[in-house]
């Protein structure tokens, strides 16, 4: 099974507007985005749709178009940008098949994985609302020289 991506995409989108924000750029074309993510313009456009549905960004069509923050970066935190791209799916999910009701393993699965699937949204949630956009920007483009090795994980 392929690990999801759709998070990191959404951040590299986010976190490539707000440095283009600081540079006075407020714009950003998808073909630019999609440059950057090294994507599917498909996949970008997805992302972009979902972050604007969520009041990240906005959106404007046209020659002079493009996607731009919708507030600033220190006010994004990593959980926004998370509910908008994963649409409360949460990182782990069930098993799809249907449950084996002869088999006392899969008749229980359900009933013992739930409470921990909870728990780990919850952790996820919660780390990821102590981290803003500015904080990713922060440490991709350190302020004084040399990479940050810490963050407020």
């Amino acid at each position: 099974m392929a690990a999801n991506s759709r998070f990191a995409v959404a951040v590299h989108l986010a976190a490539l507007l707000a440095h283009r924000a600081a540079r006075g750029e407020e714009w950003v074309s998808s073909t630019q985005l999609a440059g950057s993510v090294r994507t599917n313009p498909v996949v970008v456009r997805r992302a972009l749709i979902a972050l604007a549905r969520a009041g990240v960004i906005r959106t404007r069509a046209g020659r002079r178009g493009g996607a731009a923050l919708a507030r600033a970066a220190e006010s994004i935190i990593l959980a926004d940008l998370y509910r908008a791209v994963e649409g409360g799916d949460g990182v782990l999910a069930p098993n799809p098949n249907p449950t084996n009701r002869a088999c006392p393993v899969s008749s229980g699965m359900s009933r013992a994985l739930t409470p921990i699937f909870v728990d780990v949204e919850v952790a996820v949630e919660e780390t990821l609302g102590r981290v803003t956009l500015a904080d990713v920007l922060g440490m991709i483009e350190p302020t004084h020289g040399a990479p940050r090795d810490s963050h407020k994980m």
